[in-house]
């Protein structure tokens, strides 16, 4: 396992750096009471504005969640997370936010929290439409040339930032102006994250031509069609690229290759459907196309760390949280 370009928690070196915003220090302590009000006990908890997540934890996780996670932004007002992406390591804390840019299966784990401080994360989805329209306001010249995508960045909270998610939070509990307000809010946060460090890559969300977004619609094929035999060539074509080229472009964003990706979709599903549905291995296996049970079950035990029996017998003994709850 390597650390992420940058060592994930400082600001990527190569990355061009906007304009921050300048404002007060965020007060992390009315970002955690409110987070904590609206995530009254472990879980996670979409709230009444569609795309706005809450997720809280009282103990340090011993084992990896796993699960898909979509373009989004994440912050911490207390606690540390870290996140697995193919063979790179992420964390965050209240110092760092964390951009989901494509759509990416992904290991996460909390390894600070207590019933006294519990990690207590916020997550608000980023619409790629929202961001288009919004990035020539902070771009209107373009963007940097030959700038790389990545499916995960991490840098310092931006002041601005965190201050306009404290001010979507404290909305939440005023659901008459919540309605109104909050899709400005959302935009202002949008806008400020653009200024931030990690703005000239956020914008890539937005860019239809970028290879980012090129990438997206590959891997919006394979999650649709994951049960089925991968066809790298019917890809690139997708992502306008050649089959070499979407090979290698595929793998710098989201640090697997289409064959990883895909197998890592099929064995969270296959998990999923055997402890929320009871299905068996042997169907399990089938049903997100294995054509062979040993190799479902050698190929799940790698991933998971335990054989499918094994594994579904400890998880329903825990009779906890089901797989992938948490790993905003």
């Amino acid at each position: 396992m390597r650390q992420s370009t940058g060592r994930a928690m400082t600001q990527d070196p190569s990355s061009p750096r906007a304009a921050a915003p300048d404002g007060p220090a965020p007060d992390l302590a009315r970002l955690a009471d409110l987070l904590r009000a609206h995530a009254p006990s472990d879980g996670s908890f979409d709230l009444r504005v569609p795309g706005v997540h809450v997720t809280r934890t009282s103990r340090v996780h011993r084992e990896l969640a796993h699960g898909v996670l979509r373009p989004s932004l994440c912050v911490v007002a207390q606690g540390v997370k870290r996140v697995l992406l193919g063979g790179d390591l992420f964390e965050y804390d209240a110092s760092r936010m964390l951009v989901y840019s494509v759509d990416v299966p992904i290991a996460a784990q909390v390894t600070a929290a207590s019933a006294a401080a519990p990690f207590l994360g916020l997550r608000v989805d980023l619409d790629p439409a929202r961001i288009a329209a919004l990035a020539p306001k902070v771009f209107p010249h373009g963007l940097p040339k030959g700038l790389a995508g990545r499916a995960i960045c991490v840098d310092r909270a931006d002041a601005g930032v965190m201050n306009a998610m404290v001010q979507l939070m404290d909305l939440m509990g005023r659901p008459g102006e919540a309605e109104l307000l909050a899709p400005l809010v959302l935009d202002e946060i949008i806008l400020r994250l653009l200024r931030s460090p990690l703005g000239p890559r956020v914008a890539l969300i937005g860019q239809a031509e970028s290879r980012i977004q090129r990438v997206a619609q590959a891997v919006a094929w394979v999650q649709g069609h994951f049960d089925q035999p991968l066809d790298v060539e019917r890809l690139a074509t997708l992502a306008h690229m050649s089959p070499s080229s979407f090979h290698q472009h595929f793998k710098a964003i989201t640090s697997m290759s289409p064959l990883q990706y895909q197998k890592a979709l099929r064995l969270q599903e296959a998990r999923r459907l055997m402890l929320m549905t009871m299905l068996d291995a042997g169907t399990a296996g089938r049903r997100v196309g294995y054509l062979s049970p040993s190799q479902f079950s050698r190929e799940y035990g790698r991933y998971f760390g335990s054989a499918p029996t094994r594994d579904m017998a400890r998880l329903r003994q825990q009779a906890g949280p089901a797989p992938g709850a948490g790993v905003e």
